[in-house]
């Protein structure tokens, strides 16, 4: 539950009704059909104003609070409702358009710009780079050492990996 105007109903009632926030603590424990109740830190959290207010609590806690108070819980606290900004639907392949694609550098990349072009980890490439030194005897294409550097020709390292799907 979100609590209404920064909390300034529930202060407006608890100062009405003549009761603290230890006071208001020991009305939840009494109301509370469990016997629980909440702690006075809990009631200070939903009722502050400082930086330790909290906008949100449970359902229970609110009804606690608004039990307490001999109010109804609407008074205090609205139900927060979500919205998602993305369809949960499974996505669809789009086919007949263009799709948008990163122009390729004209340089070599060092492998750190590799593995974000491609959107994988610097360990899959490195281990792609083993895969094809055991299969093929020579080194990835597109690899090319720099003294003790790598450097990849992105160009290359496509092509080949298309290749390799085909």
């Amino acid at each position: 539950m979100r609590r209404l105007d920064e909390g300034a109903p529930l202060r407006a009632a608890m100062e009405a009704a003549g009761m603290d926030l230890s006071r208001l603590a020991a009305r939840t424990k009494e109301v509370d059909p469990e016997g629980k109740g909440l702690s006075r830190a809990a009631v200070g959290f939903i009722v502050g104003r400082g930086k330790s207010a909290r906008e949100e609590c449970s359902d229970r806690a609110a009804g606690l609070i608004s039990t307490a108070l001999g109010k109804e819980v609407e008074e205090f606290f609205a139900s927060p409702v979500f919205t998602l900004r993305e369809s949960t639907s499974t996505r669809r392949s789009k086919t007949g358009g263009r799709q948008k694609t990163e122009r390729l550098p004209e340089r070599l990349m060092d492998q750190e710009e590799l593995a974000e072009f491609l959107r994988k980890s610097r360990s899959w490439i490195d281990k792609q780079i083993q895969e094809w030194a055991q299969e093929h005897d020579d080194d990835w294409p597109g690899l090319i050492y720099v003294g003790r550097s790598r450097r990849f020709d992105p160009h290359a390292v496509l092509d080949a990996m298309r290749q390799r799907v085909a």
